[in-house]
């Protein structure tokens, strides 16, 4: 089949629809990538990739003009599958659906929850645009041909509107980091953080937290913006960063081989107390023990596999303390960090979900 995913917010090599969906499917299908980053078109892996171009102007721009141009460029491919991975492109989803085509919604977040912690959304309003954004993908999802989540929690929400639902998880792909099964007394005595750096993944309390444990942070990925650096910077802690800057996969595995623990301490949002993210699971795989929020969701995976320590995000003292715990008992440390390698490798890995998308797939041709 002809398929094409598109995007209009993701970098075009996003490891969920690049490298996972995309390089799957391209095994069997004709598989294709709209864009929308001013970096032209490309030919990567055997998938096509159509670049229709960043759209100046905000967000409000980006979501008119932007979905203009991608739909656009859909009609001009004409292919039988149409994958879409934003919200801001529900409603062109729905009119390729009219049009005949079989239109598959990726969701990655719970969107309704996470509109209430969205900064440049009015405080007063969110509740209103969250209703409302909860009520056009119910609406939407209804005349899909099927509806793909990244967690549980957002499928069940999605089975009640369209039968044709299914959980697809963000775990780590083991080929990719199997390289960190290395001896643990090669390792630093450091911590790390690898992803997007903002105030509500919990960065502010991490980077304060270093000048209580004079733990040494190795930290990669982009800042959400130029306050949040600052931020970090007049932090008391900031002397004992290392950052990396944004870097790629091979990169992201040399440096999990080279630290003693992983941090995933992100502020309880709504949209994140239920998500899964793959930087967990990650770390795991890559044999060090996390220190994570103490979210039920997560809970239920660190505290039953034994791979790690929970504690409040917000408390920089008691991050402090988790971190100070695994740097001083090496053996526990080296010991949870095996538990959570075993972990994913019995339970979490994207294999299992690459089977369930291919599945997915063959019920639509």
């Amino acid at each position: 089949m002809r398929v094409c995913h598109i995007t209009s917010v993701h970098p075009r090599y996003d490891i969920r629809i690049f490298i996972k969906e995309c390089q799957a499917l391209s095994a069997k299908h004709q598989v294709s990538l709209i864009v929308a980053d001013s970096l032209g078109d490309e030919l990567k892996d055997a998938i096509q990739i159509y670049d229709v171009g960043r759209v100046t102007g905000g967000r409000l721009a980006r979501m008119r003009i932007g979905a203009q141009k991608v739909f656009d460029k859909v009609l001009a491919l004409q292919p039988e599958i149409v994958h879409f991975h934003d919200p801001e492109l529900l409603g062109i989803g729905v009119k390729l659906a009219k049009l005949g085509y079989k239109v598959i919604y990726d969701v990655h977040e719970d969107v309704p929850k996470q509109v209430m912690n969205k900064h440049w959304i009015p405080r007063v309003i969110r509740p209103l645009i969250s209703k409302l954004v909860e009520y056009k993908e119910r609406r939407s999802a209804a005349l899909f041909s099927g509806v793909i989540c990244a967690t549980e929690i957002i499928a069940a929400r999605f089975k009640q509107y369209n039968s044709n639902t299914i959980a697809i998880h963000n775990f780590p792909i083991l080929a990719e980091l199997m390289q960190q099964d290395v001896e643990w007394s090669s390792r630093q005595d450091s911590i790390c953080y690898i992803g997007s750096i903002s105030a509500t993944r919990g960065i502010i309390p991490l980077v304060d937290s270093l000048a209580l444990s004079g733990a040494r942070l190795e930290l990669a990925g982009s800042y959400s913006g130029d306050t949040i650096a600052q931020q970090i910077k007049n932090s008391a802690g900031a002397k004992l960063v290392n950052y990396h800057g944004v870097i790629n996969r091979q990169q992201i595995g040399e440096l999990l081989a080279q630290v003693k623990v992983g941090m995933v301490t992100l502020l309880p949002t709504p949209s994140y107390l239920e998500s899964l993210p793959i930087k967990l699971f990650e770390y795991m795989l890559a044999g060090i023990p996390v220190v994570a929020s103490s979210f039920p969701l997560w809970q239920s995976i660190v505290e039953a596999n034994n791979c790690g320590l929970m504690v409040d995000p917000s408390d920089a003292n008691a991050i402090a303390k988790a971190c100070q715990w695994l740097l001083e008992h090496q053996d526990e440390a080296e010991k949870m960090g095996s538990n959570g390698r075993e972990a994913v490798l019995k339970h979490y890995t994207w294999d299992a979900e690459l089977h369930k998308l291919r599945t997915f797939y063959q019920k639509l041709e």
